[in-house]
């Protein structure tokens, strides 16, 4: 460890990650680990309190706030965030880099990426996983609103308002066999595959009234 070394506090709800990352981040001397969250609650607090020069947090938290959550509340403190994820939907992108993310990293990426990332966030550098840049650019270059046709408009308009197939098919008259077919076809060109994602989505590009 030096004077200069990078302070690091670790956010992710599975402690078993948590020790793992811990004796990972321990082999590089100029990275030091200055605490644990396993919550998003405790992220935003410790944050506060340690003022790390980056988080590195999961975007999949247990109850309370998640990841995108708590990455918007620290990074409009000033302090980076680095995601650290499984997740590598366009809608869990689109909300964490929305949110303040420095960078947006996979947990299937080489500890020696991880550790560049690291340092690249302590910089305010943003670093993006091969697949995550991959979709990021696809996003950009498709920037113009999908097309929906009007019934995926007024579906996605009763996911919004949280029903399920069932009462969705009731409102719109439709059958639930219906209603899966069309949030299929949402979900494709929305480039998602949950409802929660077809949400968000929706709402970053205004597709919703």
């Amino acid at each position: 460890m030096t004077e200069a070394a990078v302070r690091i506090l670790l956010c992710d709800d599975h402690a078993v990650v948590r020790a793992g990352l811990l004796a990972l981040l321990g082999s590089e001397p100029d990275i030091e680990v200055a605490g644990e969250a396993g919550t998003g609650e405790e992220a935003v607090a410790m944050a506060a309190k340690l003022r790390p020069d980056v988080v590195l947090m999961d975007l999949q938290l247990g109850p309370g706030i998640d990841g995108v959550e708590a990455t918007r509340s620290i990074s409009a403190t000033g302090i980076h965030v680095l995601v650290l994820t499984t997740y590598d939907t366009d809608a869990d992108i689109a909300r964490a880099i929305a949110a303040g993310a420095t960078g947006y990293l996979l947990k299937a990426e080489r500890p020696e990426e991880l550790f560049t990332a690291i340092r690249a966030a302590a910089q305010g550098r943003t670093t993006l996983s091969p697949p995550v840049a991959s979709r990021v650019m696809n996003q950009m270059r498709g920037a113009a609103r999908p097309t929906l046709t009007a019934r995926e408009l007024d579906i996605l308009g009763q996911l919004a308002q949280g029903l399920g197939n069932r009462d969705i098919a009731r409102a719109l008259f439709i059958s639930q066999a219906t209603v899966k077919t069309h949030l299929g076809r949402i979900y494709d060109k929305l480039g998602v595959d949950t409802r929660a994602g077809a949400v968000a989505v929706a709402k970053e590009q205004r597709l919703l009234p």
